[in-house]
């Protein structure tokens, strides 16, 4: 079982996520448990101050180490295993499907939801392993991204999807975005139903749908192609697909 911990300010914001779909099924199954904590019960003084002026000045205030380091040691001492500890910031590696497969991987996960205009440096140089960021833009703190992590690692740990290959044809998964899917009825108000997802022929369905998956990745996200390693058929596929845009 994966066991999962979150550092927040913010502990509220995570029942409604946790506690429904697919997040919640597999913290019932067993296959992950997850914790929140409340890092400010850490903060070691009386009035529970977990932020503090920026040394040389400057707008804002910044996350005191303290608090950090003392909740992350006490998550340590109850488990003595290897374990990723994880702040998300927007100077951080940026997040993809790959890095939520490497994730899937580790027995624990520590994340650390930031705050304020940023946190004490020290946090990053001697206490993380990894700093992720979801994308190009600020969020008011860590705790969006943070559950959009967990969500995709989570659904990656064994028996949490109901067929072991769901997630292994997902968008990003394969390096391609995902084919078009279809279900009945075959027509829906003038709108058919590709005739070959009809026609029982398994191996021109499989055709299909990955040169749809490629279709779409030229138009939509043609950065992706760039590190994939295509056969010549591909390779033929997709200039004839770039002749026509």
């Amino acid at each position: 079982m994966m066991n999962i911990h979150i550092l927040s300010l913010f502990p509220e914001m995570f029942t409604g996520v946790f506690n429904s779909s697919i997040l919640k099924k597999a913290q019932e199954k067993e296959e992950v448990a997850i914790n929140v904590v409340n890092f400010r019960d850490f903060s070691g003084n009386k009035h529970h101050q977990v932020d503090d002026y920026p040394y040389g000045g400057g707008a804002g205030m910044v996350l005191k180490p303290e608090p950090i380091f003392n909740a992350v040691e006490s998550l340590i001492t109850q488990r003595e295993h290897k374990r990723r500890i994880i702040l998300l910031c927007p100077q951080g590696e940026r997040f993809t499907q790959q890095k939520a497969e490497e994730l899937a991987k580790e027995e624990e996960l520590i994340f650390i939801c930031g705050h304020y205009e940023g946190y004490d440096e020290r946090i990053r140089e001697h206490l993380v392993t990894d700093e992720i960021s979801i994308g190009d833009f600020v969020l008011t703190g860590g705790e969006l991204a943070a559950m959009t992590v967990v969500d995709s690692v989570v659904r990656l740990l064994p028996n949490v999807l109901g067929k072991a290959e769901s997630h292994e044809q997902d968008s990003f998964s394969t390096g391609l975005l995902e084919h078009p899917h279809y279900t009945r009825p075959v027509e829906y108000r003038g709108y058919k139903v590709p005739d070959i997802l009809l026609s029982g022929n398994h191996a021109a369905i499989d055709k299909w749908r990955k040169e749809q998956s490629l279709k779409r990745t030229v138009e939509r996200r043609p950065d992706l192609l760039d590190q994939l390693e295509l056969s010549e058929t591909e390779k033929q596929f997709i200039n004839e697909l770039k002749s026509k845009l």
